[in-house]
């Protein structure tokens, strides 16, 4: 069984969709990011990053418990263990750890600073706001044209898709306008409609905030002085 320490976040969703997909059996356990959850001892000693999600799978390689975390290798682990959408294949493998790579290198932090300075921000910074804005929006550039070559970003679906996905949900928040990539669009709605994925979203999804929406400790816990003391 695989316990999974996670919140309804780009990076929870992409884990959530792999185990949805694998049919894994997984528990979920809560790690709210507004309440501070990520600082407790207990989950730094599975995840010393203080980031989520994070997983403990009692059945480990070596048939003993095993933690991973980064939601990067998270997926590599699982594709790993399940032989699922992580081709064996040394070349394709190698083309599914470049996209995988590009969203943990790009997507991930340059979409969440555009969506910060634009949505978050205690002070509308017009340099930040642009320079965030227009990286998100040549990101998008670089996978539309991708697409025009191949269904999946590495050809057939795969872990680098369930990775870029679920960064590209709001990407109104982002300065970006899908209209203006259409294979991006029509890439995102084919994994929307997946079964798995539809499942995948919904996990905990109540505690969903709308945009800004969070309490002066809740901005603490995520964006203030806390998230830096050393641990």
């Amino acid at each position: 069984m695989i316990d999974l320490y996670t919140w309804p976040t780009p990076n929870g969703h992409k884990v959530h969709i792999m185990l949805e997909e694998t049919g894994l059996r997984y528990n979920v356990l809560p790690i709210n990011i507004g309440k501070g959850d990520q600082f407790k001892p207990e989950f730094l000693k599975i995840s010393p990053n203080n980031k989520m999600p994070a997983l403990v799978d009692s059945d480990g390689p070596d048939g003993k418990p095993i933690a991973v975390f980064e939601s990067g290798a998270m997926l590599m682990y699982l594709g790993d263990k399940t032989g699922k959408f992580y081709p064996s294949d040394k070349r394709t493998r190698y083309l599914v750890l470049q996209w995988l790579m590009w969203q943990m290198g790009g997507i991930g932090p340059m979409l969440g600073q555009a969506h910060h300075f634009r949505n978050y921000a205690p002070e509308k910074l017009a340099y930040a706001i642009d320079r965030y804005s227009n990286e998100a929006n040549r990101l998008y550039g670089v996978l539309d044209k991708r697409l025009t070559e191949t269904a999946y970003v590495a050809g057939e679906y795969s872990i680098a898709d369930m990775a870029i996905m679920p960064w590209l949900r709001y990407p109104d928040r982002q300065g970006v306008d899908m209209e203006k990539y259409p294979n991006v669009k029509r890439w995102f709605a084919a994994i929307a409609a997946r079964p798995a994925v539809q499942r995948a979203l919904k996990v905990l999804e109540e505690h969903v905030k709308p945009t800004p929406g969070f309490s002066a400790e809740e901005r603490e816990n995520l964006f203030g002085a806390k998230q830096y003391a050393r641990r």
